[in-house]
């Protein structure tokens, strides 16, 4: 994948989270979109960022001093080793962190 497809691709991932981010309804977290990347705050604490790695072509998500690396695959952002969808891993933390259920979809 070239460098330009590789943006466009990211800018549509990450506008497609916060639209999606919009509909959650909490008041326990803000999030804010910069060029490639995705950062979400919470009210008690904590971070979610997703970022754009343009040299090797990945997304990287850090959450709860961890790090998921996705590349994109047959269609979908799956994690580079353990081959997990993105939106599956996101639902999860989401959940997890908000302590009701949040899908979220690619």
């Amino acid at each position: 994948m070239d460098e330009a497809t590789f943006r466009q691709d990211v800018a549509t991932v990450i506008r497609s989270l916060g639209q999606q981010l919009d509909l959650v309804d909490t008041d326990d977290m803000d999030w804010k979109l910069t060029e490639g990347v995705l950062t979400v705050e919470f009210e008690g604490g904590g971070v979610f960022v997703l970022s754009q790695q343009v040299p090797t072509r990945e997304l990287w998500l850090s959450a709860y001093s961890r790090a998921w690396h996705f590349d994109r695959r047959d269609g979908a952002w799956l994690e580079r080793d353990t081959r997990v969808r993105m939106d599956a891993v996101l639902s999860d933390l989401f959940t997890r962190r908000l302590a009701f259920a949040v899908t979220m979809g690619l």
